[in-house]
């Protein structure tokens, strides 16, 4: 093997729980390993990127890895770590939410068939649609007891809950379902160990027991610990929800903005569970980091590696410059290179007025859009005012009095961006 899996994810501080022999199983020889990916949208977000992770450590250390996606058990609904049951998808649904996740999926693993270790992507659904309710429980639920499954702490945290609506047989069998993968995975794949987060451990942890007493091997289980963050907010989470791969549901600008703006105590976690970067690197980024925190070279340098990982160099440089144009210097033209979701992403929030688009055939004067049709500004006098000492710009270049906003001021044939001193922004909307 080329570098021991179990140290790597180790000194990452990407191990919560690690059955005992694990580290001495891989060594051996190749091995292959599974990880589930709950598949109900049809992109990943970055909640899922340690799992991912796990499995490119796991690929990289010479051994093969397994994308799981939840087809069968996504129709369930995982008891763990949840208050209430999750909404069922159809077989449509899934199977197109499938796709999009292994298209994202092999932008992190090698899917190449021609080596070895390459990767695989399966659906549990696969095997489960034609098992029938009475072969399932005759053939593997006589091996696991009720006392066994009531034991778990997914189960036990759910039953001890004030929650009304109580836990359904059917999220109860989840364990059992999730379980079985693991015991077709290892005889169809001789797939010997299971990974997943630290609430995954009980469900994991059954599906061993049925290799052991079904299947007559040996498996064997790794979790990471749940990401969060240092001031108790949730990880992957903001005021307009999860942070998304997929750039048409969370730009990269905003994915970009995200690990930029992430705590110290954050940066030096996440540095090591979110980038490819040595333990030498990382140890001298944070090092230099601590020196000179207010330079944030390490939040700069996590963001541009998970950027330019998740999305492209292209897209970072983008990223970048869309930055620069609050916090940098930057021009009319670099402006007009946004495109208009970057251009509302970057300007969120700012207020706006709707200016009719015939105003700009005989140019709109400053006053107009300063004050008299946008209200901007709160009267004609504070604009002359203003516009006298020289602290009004149109996108980003300082104007007079006698300055006309014409078509071809437009950003994406539509924006104009008004701009008082170096805070106080202004989009005109031209319909």
């Amino acid at each position: 093997m080329t570098k021991d899996f179990v140290e790597e994810l180790t000194w990452r501080g990407m191990v919560h729980d690690v059955m005992p022999g694990t580290d001495k199983h891989l060594m051996t020889e190749m091995q292959s390993a599974y990880l589930g990916i709950d598949p109900t949208a049809d992109s990943l977000h970055i909640g899922h990127l340690v799992g991912v992770m796990m499995l490119c450590h796991f690929q990289s250390a010479g051994h093969k890895p397994i994308a799981l996606v939840g087809g069968a058990t996504g129709m369930i609904g995982d008891p763990s770590g949840k208050s209430a049951e999750r909404n069922l998808l159809d077989e449509k649904t899934l199977r197109y939410n499938q796709e999009a996740i292994k298209k994202q999926l092999s932008r992190f693993l090698d899917f190449d068939n021609a080596s070895a270790n390459a990767a695989i992507l399966v659906n549990n659904y696969d095997w489960m649609k034609d098992f029938s309710f009475l072969d399932f429980i005759r053939d593997v639920g006589k091996h696991i007891t009720v006392n066994y499954m009531m034991s778990k702490d997914s189960v036990k945290k759910r039953l001890s809950s004030d929650a009304k609506e109580g836990m359904s047989f059917t999220e109860f069998t989840y364990q059992m379902v999730q379980g079985y993968d693991f015991l077709h995975l290892y005889n169809a794949h001789n797939c010997t160990l299971q990974m997943g987060g630290s609430d995954q451990w009980g469900n994991i942890t059954t599906g061993t027991e049925l290799i052991r007493r079904i299947g007559g091997g040996k498996g064997y289980a790794l979790t990471c610990p749940l990401i969060t963050k240092a001031d108790g907010t949730k990880f992957g989470k903001t005021e307009g929800g999860n942070i998304w791969l997929d750039a048409e549901r969370t730009s990269p600008y905003k994915f970009y903005q995200y690990w930029l703006n992430t705590s110290d105590e954050d940066a030096e976690k996440y540095i090591k569970i979110f980038t490819f970067l040595s333990k030498d690197e990382i140890t001298d980024l944070v090092s230099s980091h601590r020196q000179e925190p207010h330079l944030r070279s390490l939040q700069k340098k996590l963001a541009e590696e998970v950027t330019k990982m998740v999305h492209s160099q292209e897209d970072l440089d983008n990223a970048i410059k869309a930055s620069n144009i609050l916090f940098g210097k930057s021009t009319s033209e670099d402006l007009k290179q946004l495109d208009e979701k970057t251009f509302l992403d970057v300007f969120d929030g700012v207020p706006q007025a709707e200016v009719d688009k015939s105003e700009l055939d005989s140019g709109l004067d400053m006053i107009g859009a300063l004050a008299a049709k946008t209200g901007f500004l709160g009267s004609n006098g504070e604009a002359r005012r203003e516009l006298k000492q020289n602290s009004i710009s149109v996108n980003k270049e300082k104007v007079k009095e006698d300055y006309l906003i014409k078509e071809s001021d437009l950003i994406n044939n539509k924006f104009v961006l008004l701009q008082r001193g170096k805070k106080n922004y202004f989009v005109l909307v031209f319909k």
